[in-house]
């Protein structure tokens, strides 16, 4: 194809997706049915996790739920089958370590099947300045935040590969999307997660596998405990997230194929500012929205957590 007739096809595709991502603005899309899909949840012991759990449990999927506290699981499991869950199988997993991932995997294929809809939700966060972040935390940062990813996806993407089935579901952070005090390593760990997820994307789309769907998950603060002391400074504009709102909307831009969901959306507006601001312009927005000392009250989750 000669150069005039390439850039014409270009032209009128852009033109055609970007009317096509307007008028889904206000039709809602056909969401898909989960009923019977396997269901990985890391995390799954409390927060987020948790939610999905229950919320994917109410939509007939059978669920695989991962996490490191024993208790929390139990938890969860319970919650799961009394919302209506048929088949809840949990296992205990250190996200942290590769060849945990990979036992459990294993495990999860012999006595589940194959994972059709795979949700990197465990995360941590150490809440320190960097040079007050000891080395292991840091590591154990990127190794549950990030390097999870890698793993859990070597472990179930070849199967949804094979039978052109599966979503890979990515709980990043809008922290993945712009830097932020105190948070150098989870900034780093979530930037990460969002171009690992965006590049299985393009592969997926050049291999022609067309039917294995990506979600990247943005959101701010969410008020689960992960973040405990950490206050906003316009709750208006840029609120602490309601948990149950944000596993809503992540269900939903799961069962839509929506490839980026970023809460709220006031974050859209931000990052598209932030792409060709000054720099001294962003950090005084930054500085407006209260990002800039965000942290500086940031207690956690109690250690028994």
């Amino acid at each position: 194809m000669n150069f005039f007739l390439e850039t014409l096809k270009v032209i009128v595709l852009f033109v055609y997706y970007l009317l096509e991502s307007l008028v889904f603005l206000v039709v809602p899309r056909r969401k898909k049915n989960v009923s019977g899909e396997i269901v990985l949840v890391t995390g799954a012991g409390s927060g987020i996790g948790r939610l999905l759990a229950v919320k994917f449990a109410r939509l007939g999927a059978t669920l695989v739920l991962w996490d490191i506290n024993q208790e929390g699981l139990n938890y969860t499991v319970r919650l799961a089958k009394e919302n209506g869950a048929g088949r809840v199988h949990s296992y205990i997993c250190d996200c942290s370590k590769r060849q945990d991932i990979y036992r459990v995997a294993d495990q999860v294929k012999k006595e589940v099947g194959d994972v059709s809809i795979l949700i990197n939700n465990a995360g941590i966060v150490t809440g320190k300045r960097f040079l007050d972040c000891p080395d292991s935390l840091i590591e154990k940062t990127m190794e549950v935040n990030t390097m999870a990813h890698f793993w859990t996806s070597k472990a179930f993407l070849p199967a949804m590969m094979a039978a052109n089935h599966g979503h890979l579901v990515s709980i990043a952070s809008s922290a993945g999307l712009c830097g932020v005090n105190q948070l150098s390593d989870y900034c780093a760990s979530k930037f990460a997660a969002v171009g690992f997820a965006e590049s299985i994307d393009m592969e997926m789309r050049s291999l022609r596998k067309t039917g294995v769907k990506t979600t990247t998950v943005c959101p701010y603060m969410i008020n689960t405990g992960m973040f405990d002391g950490v206050k906003t400074k316009w709750p208006h504009v840029l609120p602490i997230l309601d948990p149950e709102y944000v596993a809503e909307r992540i269900i939903t831009a799961v069962r839509q194929n929506q490839e980026m969901l970023w809460i709220p959306r006031i974050i859209y507006v931000l990052y598209f500012l932030k792409s060709f601001l000054p720099v001294k312009a962003t950090v005084l927005l930054l500085d407006y929205f209260g990002c800039l000392d965000l942290m500086s009250t940031f207690k956690g989750r109690p250690k028994k957590e």
